[in-house]
């Protein structure tokens, strides 16, 4: 069965290099180019590219429409693109054409990159797989940044890997970028776990540490 794949680039605006809300792990250095090879491998295998750029109000303090950190990072910018959407909520499906553009186009598959893992990319992965989508989460072409509020603290990383091991436990198949690029090339379907599985593996682990 041939898979109906759309590569999803989610907010990659410079607000997150050189603005209010830098990332911090994986490193940019890292999941910015992934982000370029991801679309130019979409591009070569004919998959489509979804750009999707994030607008706040003009009273937030960051992503308000027209300021440097809104703008799109070159790396994207410079790119080809199939469909564009702006948006204003945390998923790419609210209050945009994606669930149509999805239907119109015959994808049933998201690849999601971009930023950030725990926010608009968990976001936009929860509702997907409730649509009934296969979804793939690149995790080195995307990244956190570390919290501290009311509820705690929590780094970047911890945020980044929980949040990934969440996603294969149900939502998204999570892939490197190169393992994502042989997934296109092949016309795989990668591996999704299940809740049960994962903690079953992680209750041996505990058990053969006692």
């Amino acid at each position: 069965m041939t898979r109906k794949r759309a590569l999803i680039v989610v907010d990659v605006q410079n607000e997150y290099f050189s603005g209010g809300l830098l990332i911090e792990h994986p490193p940019v250095s890292q999941t910015l180019p992934n982000i370029g090879r991801a679309m130019d491998a979409a591009r070569a295998a004919g998959v489509p590219v979804v750009v999707v750029q994030n607008t706040a109000p003009p009273e937030a303090p960051v992503f308000v429409k027209g300021t440097p950190g809104w703008q799109l990072n070159e790396v994207v910018g410079g790119r080809p693109r199939d469909h564009y959407i702006e948006k204003n909520f945390p998923s790419v499906f609210t209050g945009t054409d994606l669930k149509d553009w999805i239907a119109a186009n015959g994808v049933d598959t998201l690849s999601v990159v971009g930023y950030m893992t725990h926010n608009c990319d968990a976001s936009t992965i929860f509702e997907a797989a409730h649509l009934q989508l296969n979804v793939e989460f690149l995790d080195d072409a995307s990244g956190s940044l570390s919290y501290e509020n009311s509820a705690g603290r929590a780094s970047a990383e911890e945020i980044h890997r929980v949040f990934s091991v969440v996603f294969q436990s149900r939502f998204a198949a999570v892939l490197s970028t190169d393992q994502w690029i042989e997934a296109v090339r092949t016309d795989a379907l990668p591996y999704l776990d299940n809740p049960y599985a994962s903690n079953q593996r992680a209750l041996a682990r505990v058990k053969a540490a006692a």
